[in-house]
């Protein structure tokens, strides 16, 4: 617990004012965990006797800030220097059969409080200001030989709270844990009573889950308990497909496989990753192929416009799942345009293709580049080297055209008030017609110059048929 030191004096102070006002205090759950790991952040978990109306007038005068958003989940918030607290009364959590929330109880002791947690290695306390360490269900040794373990039944844990099941799976791709089998058991059976959860929480356990370093574990355990089939069923349907190639992964393993190449191309974003709309892109890229399957009359099989299904199919699930329209709309975008570089063959495109080729990424562009390359899964080191020399010439030519010709910023060479000037029309959708005329001409010619452009329009406008 060295690294409890980190937070010694505000440790001792929060215990020193809750039991000076008759409250028992402690540290728990995963600031204890993160502590027996060695990482330890500024996000301090306590549990008390007291209620929040006691809690709050044990912080007054001392924490920088309160908030009570939790308030009704017994949770009241706090901050003192770097340190954020969060500071819950001892509860039990508990779901009638038919709720999508749960019912909060507050309990009156830490073991009993303990008991109600996730699993094991979430139990444990370190009470205050004595500091005596509390782990009545084994989570110490649970944390040394990496096991996911429930402090009660699996399925009176489940009961309890449907949404741990995702919260194991999550713990699995975060910390490379094992499951215990009563608990893979018990989810697998209970798989089902993950509907009666709030599509918001399930996002939110999934996004943690798809952002963690080892996603591709805990996405298996969901396949592997049937959990998938009620958050993301398009990714075990995966799993009976063959790839257009017939190569050595079927086309889930390759969404997995795409995923992790995804993932550690990522440095090349701006930010550095991880990057949820690129993994996303990745893992869904080809959740089209199932519906499109086709089998020649050779015994090939094809999935013709899986791009395009995939794309609907993604913003249909990402809507389920209550992601906001932003994020669905990126991520279909991605999976929609997976496959464009497949027609630039070994560099046949025109400079006008190019052009098309960003304009379409647009602000995904930097995303794109890297879904394209992650998705070459083939063993063959001559085929692969190959693709990847092809997509840096491309690159290459992207990169020059745009120092040309500014081309993330593609426009026509006259805007909307001054077609409008020239042709001596007013707003409406004709206008609309003559800037996306100007535009092609921008994507086929590049810059044109405005004299240019105002010649050529006038003369689209004199042989334009009218309405």
């Amino acid at each position: 617990m060295r690294e409890l030191v980190k937070a010694t004096p505000v440790i001792d102070e929060v215990g020193a004012r809750f039991t000076n006002q008759g409250h028992a205090i402690a540290l728990v759950g995963g600031s204890v965990r993160d502590a027996l790991l060695g990482r330890l952040g500024t996000d301090l978990d306590f549990t008390t006797s007291a209620h929040p109306d006691d809690t709050e007038s044990c912080l007054a005068g001392w924490a920088d800030a309160q908030w009570d958003v939790g308030r009704d989940f017994g949770t009241i918030g706090a901050r003192a220097g770097q340190w954020q607290l969060e500071i819950t009364t001892y509860r039990s959590d508990v779901y009638a059969p038919t709720s999508r929330k749960p019912e909060v109880a507050f309990g009156d002791n830490v073991v009993g409080d303990l008991r109600r947690r996730d699993f094991t290695v979430n139990a444990m306390a370190l009470s205050l200001p004595e500091r005596e360490f509390i782990d009545p269900f084994g989570g110490l040794g649970d944390l040394q030989n990496k096991v996911i373990r429930t402090p009660s039944t699996a399925e009176e844990s489940f009961t309890d709270d449907p949404l741990r099941m995702m919260r194991a799976a999550r713990f699995v791709a975060q910390l490379a844990f094992t499951v215990s089998p009563d608990v893979v058991a018990a989810m697998r059976s209970m798989a089902a009573r993950l509907a009666i959860v709030s599509a918001e929480r399930v996002r939110d356990e999934l996004v943690k889950l798809v952002l963690a370093d080892q996603p591709r574990l805990g996405l298996m355990l969901l396949v592997e308990t049937g959990l998938a089939e009620q958050v993301l069923p398009e990714l075990p349907a995966l799993r009976l497909e063959r790839d257009e190639h017939h190569r050595h992964k079927d086309v889930y393993e390759h969404s997995l496989t795409v995923l992790e190449q995804a993932m550690s191309l990522e440095p090349r974003l701006a930010d550095g990753g991880p990057d949820l709309v690129t993994r996303l892109a990745a893992l869904l890229h080809d959740v089209g192929k199932p519906r499109t399957r086709q089998f020649a009359g050779d015994g090939t099989v094809t999935f013709h416009h899986h791009d395009v299904v995939g794309a609907k199919m993604t913003k249909k699930r990402m809507r389920a799942l209550r992601f906001s329209n932003d994020q669905i709309d990126d991520v279909a975008k991605l999976v929609e345009l997976h496959l464009r570089f497949h027609g630039y063959g070994s560099g046949e495109w025109t400079d006008s293709a190019v052009r098309r080729y960003v304009r379409d990424a647009g602000p995904l562009l930097d995303r794109l580049h890297i879904l394209t390359r992650a998705d070459c899964t083939t063993r063959n080191r001559r085929k692969a080297e190959r693709l990847r020399r092809t997509y840096d010439e491309l690159e290459l030519r992207i990169s020059k055209l745009s120092a040309e010709e500014e081309l993330a910023a593609i426009r026509p060479d006259l805007d909307g008030q001054q077609i409008m000037e020239l042709l001596e029309i007013e707003p409406g959708p004709v206008v609309g017609e003559a800037y996306r005329f100007l535009l092609e001409l921008r994507m086929d010619h590049g810059p044109l110059g405005e004299e240019r452009a105002r010649a050529e329009l006038l003369d689209w406008w004199s042989t334009r048929s009218p309405r």
